[in-house]
């Protein structure tokens, strides 16, 4: 198949700008086949069922043929994904920009036909355009979503990277590098070091990266490493004209600047970059939801929760017996935990543990050295069932939340609901996490679970409760999903 020899292809690229083309070219060929294929499916199927004629008489044209609509919509898609910036390298292979593109693509395409339906007064079968639209713009997100996968596989195995040299100080290259080590997803693979002194190499928290030279040489840096991308921290010591003289030496469409701010943790819907009086002033939004996005929100939220108890329904009867039989006690296990603005509630998951089991836990902590630690997480608890070790690493013991959810003391997705004695170790920074409502999941969930320190637990919740959006709430719902049937070795 065309698509498999693209994919096999891509996987071997040598060079950043080979994958990218090919990667590229891949998108485009895959897109082109699924609009084509979505577009007459539809139509066979539509006018198959219907019995509509497949050509129409229009005044002043003559017969118009849904063939040659079907054609031009086909091509009209392509373009509109290619104008949206669906193919941009800025977009492709990681965070939601990419899906979101292809969104409004199919939006815009179809908003556009139904206007120049209505101004040249060409009648165009409603259910066709019905189906089409909705088929062909879930088809586009599956196969992004798939190449996207075979693209993070080339990369982890350390294919189809672009090949970056930092340039900053040791503490903040030190970080760059070690944040991008744990993403290769992303793309970037570090091949040196550059910024102040003359270091013969370099070697900070843990990282090994030679030191290539002082940022004056550069061009024989880049010479040395072939590398495509320059990243600047933002204090790398360098003034604004020694930036300026970096993307000067940079050649143009082959090698990229990036520059590293230091707001950290800051998503991108919040910051906007404003040209004024020849300096690029960047405006941060104040974090903040609003009355629509509480709505939008609690919405999503109960009639999420409300279809996945009437779905889930026979398996919640199904757990319920088996927790009954395992061992003595209830079905259920409540306790209390901390909600929106400090305001404690009871969550109910499934028991899966003896019962008295709180009873315990002092001692256990105590014996394993964690007592008064934020955090805590047993290792080998002796006090959860043999069910309740498949019910937990699975998740399935978290489902009764979809109740707490659907009266509104939790939400879908939100910062990790936590204990009394964990909020107790809240700073004002850990205190924002209670803005918004605690989560059945969140970024802590699809992020390493249990094997999440405080500190980075900590980090994921506030990014999450300042940089809010619905479609962030959707992914990382997509994202539980895989966390739950594959949960590997960090969920206990």
């Amino acid at each position: 198949m065309v698509t498999e020899s693209l994919s096999h292809s891509i996987v071997r690229a040598p060079a950043a700008l080979d994958w990218l083309s090919l990667y590229r070219r891949t998108l485009w060929v895959s897109d082109a086949l699924v609009i084509a294929g979505v577009m007459f499916a539809t139509q066979y199927v539509w006018f198959s069922l219907t019995g509509e004629p497949v050509s129409r008489p229009v005044d002043d044209i003559g017969p118009v043929t849904y063939t040659w609509l079907s054609t031009a919509l086909i091509l009209g898609w392509l373009v509109a994904l290619a104008i949206s910036g669906s193919y941009s390298d800025r977009v492709v292979g990681i965070g939601t920009a990419e899906y979101r593109k292809v969104i409004a693509s199919a939006i815009y395409l179809f908003a556009i036909l139904a206007v120049v339906s209505y101004l040249t007064s060409t009648p165009i079968s409603r259910g066709y355009l019905l189906l089409a639209c909705p088929a062909g713009t879930a088809l586009l997100l599956l196969t992004r979503a798939l190449w996207r996968r075979r693209l993070w596989a080339a990369r982890r195995a350390g294919d189809a990277m672009s090949r970056v040299l930092v340039i900053g100080d040791d503490q903040e290259s030190a970080r760059i590098i070690a944040e991008l080590g744990r993403m290769p997803e992303a793309g970037y693979r570090v091949v040196g070091v550059s910024g102040p002194g003359t270091r013969s190499d370099f070697s900070s928290a843990g990282v090994d990266v030679p030191f290539l030279g002082p940022v004056r040489d550069i061009d024989r840096m880049l010479e040395i490493t072939g590398a495509d991308t320059v990243l600047v921290a933002s204090d790398a010591a360098l003034s604004a004209q020694s930036v300026k003289q970096i993307s000067w030496q940079l050649e143009a469409g082959r090698q990229h600047l990036i520059m590293v701010p230091s707001l950290t943790d800051v998503g991108g819907p919040r910051m906007h970059l404003r040209p004024v009086a020849g300096f690029p002033l960047v405006h941060v939004e104040t974090p903040r939801y609003s009355g629509r996005q509480r709505f939008v929100k609690r919405s999503f939220d109960v009639v999420g929760s409300g279809a996945l108890l009437l779905v889930l329904a026979p398996l919640f009867g199904v757990l319920a017996l088996l927790v009954r039989l395992s061992s003595r006690g209830p079905v259920f296990y409540r306790q209390e935990r901390i909600g929106q603005e400090g305001v404690p509630f009871r969550m109910i998951k499934f028991r899966s543990m003896i019962p008295d089991a709180d009873d315990m836990l002092q001692r256990l902590l105590a014996e394993q050295g964690k007592a008064g630690q934020p955090l805590f997480k047993l290792e080998n608890d002796p006090r959860i069932t043999p069910i309740g070790r498949i019910l937990r690493k699975y998740s399935l013991d978290e489902f009764p939340q979809l109740i707490n959810v659907f009266l509104g003391d939790m939400s879908l997705v939100g910062p990790r609901p936590q204990r009394k004695e964990e909020v107790a170790f809240y700073d004002s920074a850990a205190e924002r996490r209670l803005i918004v409502k605690p989560g059945m999941s969140g970024l802590w969930q699809v992020s390493g679970r249990s094997a999440l320190s405080w500190d980075e637990a900590l980090r994921l919740d506030l990014y999450y409760v300042e940089n809010w959006t619905l479609l962030g709430d959707v992914s990382i719902l997509f994202r539980t999903f895989k966390a739950v049937f594959a949960p590997g070795d960090t969920a206990h």
